[in-house]
């Protein structure tokens, strides 16, 4: 199954999307789908001593300005599990500047945990959360030759 093609979009977008997870919460490894393997494969590990500190994943049946799915980052109280699909609700995005231009990530909540069912807007997110979130782009990249943020 092709992780891009054969799974929709979401219920309800741009509200409700489906999000395939590349990148567990707590993790380096940074795993990209292939989709001519139609496998995850692991692209590199953060070589330096941040973690990702949300689920990190593509929407499928999207397409970016950068030749990729569009990214969307998934707040969750666990790690969830390298390639699985989730239902997620919008609540926001950030638009992050890096070597190849504009890189949007959706930020998103899980449909199916309640924890999240007040969360309808970035406002919703704790203001540390989003620091953290802020500070893993603005310092992920550092140590690799070639790339910024």
């Amino acid at each position: 199954m092709n992780l891009w093609k054969d799974i929709p979009s979401g219920d309800d977008p741009p509200v409700v999307l489906n999000a395939v997870i590349e990148v567990i919460s707590g993790s380096r490894d940074k795993y990209e789908y292939k989709q001519e393997w139609e496998a995850l494969v692991l692209d590199r590990v953060i070589p330096s001593s941040v973690v990702f500190p949300v689920e990190y994943g593509f929407i499928p049946q999207t397409w970016s300005d950068d030749n990729d799915p569009l990214d969307i980052m998934v707040l969750s109280y666990e790690p969830l599990e390298v390639g699985c699909i989730v239902k997620v609700r919008v609540i926001g995005a950030l638009v992050i500047e890096d070597e190849h231009g504009d890189d949007p990530k959706i930020l998103s909540v899980l449909v199916n945990d309640a924890r999240f069912s007040g969360y309808n807007d970035i406002q919703d997110v704790h203001n540390h959360k989003l620091k953290e979130i802020q500070e893993f782009y603005e310092t992920y990249k550092r140590l690799e030759p070639h790339k910024w943020v």
